[in-house]
């Protein structure tokens, strides 16, 4: 029997394990404290080849606050890239992103085109690193207004931000679980990326959760991240590892 030639399409694009977005579809990506956008430059791409219309942003982590990230820079940028009034929003953040999506949706309130989000090792505790380190001035210095904000205290902003504030949009976490540095790891409680400890990840309200046995600092760039953030973003949830196409 002759298939008609889209169904045939169709067809092919299933059984080779490439699903497109709709071309309505954006997702925002924002990196960790410290970095730029070029640290997300891979997993930028990968969602380019899925159909995804990206905004990958660079912002200062460094000099300016959480919050006039959260209330001012992000809702600034979201405007002039025209996500705002995208039809569909994703987000996919890494590290210190999370958190100032978070205090976005917050202060902010969640829109009503908010899509799925995928955190990359966020320290949704808080990580014990920063208690440890707050008063070292190089510390201070490297991490900026920013670093020894994410403490793992009650009162600490991870923590004071409470549970995941838009129950109608899926969110999925991926931790880390593999480190370079054991002196930050003995800090830490539990598996850890050498940064963040897996425990500390989770977040109230998350639709699914996923441990890689990767780094921090490289979390982004591995190729088993890049296919689950593609799998999540496409069906809300984490794929079994039997069933990933890895080749971006």
């Amino acid at each position: 029997m002759k298939l008609n030639p889209l169904l045939a399409c169709c067809l092919a694009m299933l059984t080779s394990g490439i699903v497109r977005a709709a071309p309505t579809d954006t997702v925002v990506i924002l990196h960790g404290l410290g970095r730029t956008h070029w640290s997300m430059t891979r997993l930028a791409t990968a969602l380019e080849r899925d159909g995804y219309r990206v905004v990958n942003l660079s912002y200062p982590s460094r000099t300016l606050s959480i919050e006039s990230l959260a209330t001012r820079w992000l809702p600034d940028q979201l405007h002039a890239s025209g996500a705002d009034t995208a039809p569909r929003v994703h987000f996919v953040t890494h590290s210190m992103g999370g958190i100032i999506l978070r205090l976005w949706l917050r202060d902010g309130g969640v829109p009503a085109n908010l899509g799925r989000v995928v955190m990359l090792a966020p320290p949704n505790a808080g990580s014990e690193v920063s208690d440890r380190l707050n008063a070292f001035p190089p510390f201070r210095w490297f991490t900026g207004a920013n670093g020894r904000r994410l403490g793992t205290a009650p009162d600490a902003l991870p923590r004071a931000l409470g549970p995941w504030p838009a129950p109608s949009a899926d969110l999925g976490i991926i931790a880390g679980s593999f480190s370079w540095n054991p002196l930050f790891s003995a800090w830490l409680t539990g598996p850890d990326d050498g940064k963040v400890s897996v425990a500390a990840t989770h977040l109230a309200g998350e639709r699914d959760h996923l441990v890689l046995p990767c780094s921090h600092t490289w979390l982004a760039w591995r190729a088993a991240t890049l296919a689950q953030t593609r799998a999540f973003l496409r069906t809300g949830q984490f794929a079994p590892a039997d069933r990933l196409s890895t080749n971006s």
